[in-house]
């Protein structure tokens, strides 16, 4: 079993890659052929944001890859904690010489910063490394652009507004990047038909089996391993399919499931509640007047 090196600082990161001291404690930008200057390999928990842009015919990141929708490249999101396995592989350039880039920040640079609390709406922090966001030549280099302004501003003396123009640069890297893996859901939506029918039909198995009464409902992050993908991977998917998150899919299959049993049987609500996979049925109770606007018992009466 290989051993996990633990990456703490950005100074750690920098000594992994073999590189010079960062010239600011709390955030770098590496180029990637810098980073591929020695050989690196192993397993790594990397304590730190990393978003790092990669070129098409770039390989060193061990998981599973899908096909890209663009060759230009793709861009990985890791949160503080997630652990993954680099392989050594020769640096790579497009045609244009560009080589990709590599951001790194720790939390405590925006710890006192509104994006402290925000950073965990961008879901795509916990993606899969094969959900990787595929960007054209225009996406990226809006992104490079906001990647220029940080290393800019890292290069130069710092003073008292360095950190809150580092963070916007962050930010704007954040939001763009939310357009475009929009756009990316929205260009795949042939293939996600594909996968709205695989995950309704792992809801009615699932709904149909044993594990509903004994394990409960299922995880989202259940459902996204049915499918081979991640849950918050899944949840956007479906948002920006049908408007509706994995969630709400999965408390709208209940209640229709709920519906039918109130009507179609005897059964108590604490006992339907319990076939259903609530513990406590004023639990079942609840959810299903917040979806309805009435209780299980009303909506039995005047049906």
């Amino acid at each position: 079993m290989k051993t996990i090196r633990r990456i703490h600082t950005v100074a750690d990161f920098h000594r992994l890659m073999q590189l010079a001291p960062p010239e600011h404690p709390l955030v770098s930008v590496i180029k990637t052929a810098d980073s591929h200057a020695h050989t690196i390999e192993g397993k790594f928990q990397l304590n730190l944001y990393m978003i790092s842009c990669k070129t098409a015919c770039e390989a060193g990141i061990r998981y599973g890859r899908n096909a890209f929708d663009f060759e230009s490249g793709s861009i990985i999101f890791t949160a503080p904690g997630q652990v993954f396995e680099i392989t050594e592989t020769p640096p790579a350039a497009d045609a244009s010489g560009y080589d990709g880039w590599t951001l790194v920040f720790h939390p405590d640079l925006i710890r006192h910063h509104p994006l402290a609390q925000q950073i965990s709406g961008y879901s795509f922090f916990s993606y899969e490394i094969y959900e990787a966001l595929h960007v054209s030549e225009k996406e990226k280099n809006i992104l490079f652009e906001f990647v220029k302004n940080i290393k800019n501003e890292i290069e130069q003396n710092i003073d008292r507004h360095s950190q809150e123009i580092i963070i916007s640069n962050i930010e704007s890297i954040l939001k763009y990047s939310r357009r475009f893996y929009d756009r990316q859901f929205y260009t795949r939506a042939p293939l996600h038909k594909d996968i709205l029918a695989r995950f309704e039909a792992f809801l009615k198995e699932y709904f149909a089996s044993e594990k509903l009464a004994n394990q409960g409902l299922p995880s989202i992050q259940q459902c996204g391993e049915a499918l081979n993908m991640s849950g918050h991977y899944l949840s956007d998917l479906l948002k920006a399919e049908t408007g509706m998150s994995a969630r709400e899919h999965i408390h709208n299959y209940l209640i229709e499931q709920a519906k039918n049993k109130l009507l179609g049987s005897n059964a108590s609500i604490s006992e339907i509640a319990y076939e259903l996979g609530f513990e406590y049925p004023q639990h079942f109770s609840k959810l299903f007047k917040s979806k309805t606007g009435v209780s299980p018992s009303e909506y039995r009466r005047v049906n």
